[in-house]
């Protein structure tokens, strides 16, 4: 995709605009419903996510690694959950980087 601007997620949240003029409890309120979003999409999703997850599994099962890639926050959060794969799942070090 040339224009990335066109992504849902590059748009402008008409519910957020303002947000700063809001109360504490209207904030939580708006937050709380932006993230029951989050799930009904995840549904939504979960035959595209269950084929991927079997590829990966597929791939690990050949001697593959899942391989991290990221600049700036999402490079530093690739780093910690990579970190955290050894000691969570009894993964060697070298099969999530």
């Amino acid at each position: 995709m040339d224009d990335i601007s066109k992504l849902m997620t590059e748009q402008v949240n008409d519910r957020s605009k303002d947000i700063e003029t809001q109360s504490i409890g209207e904030i939580l309120r708006y937050m709380n419903d932006e993230n029951r979003k989050i799930t009904d999409a995840i549904e939504q999703c979960i035959p595209e996510i269950e084929k991927v997850t079997a590829g990966v599994v597929q791939a690990f099962e050949k001697g593959g690694r899942l391989i991290y890639l990221g600049a700036g926050t999402s490079g530093r959060l690739g780093v910690l959950d990579a970190s955290e794969c050894p000691p969570t799942f009894g993964v060697s070090p070298e099969m999530v980087v």
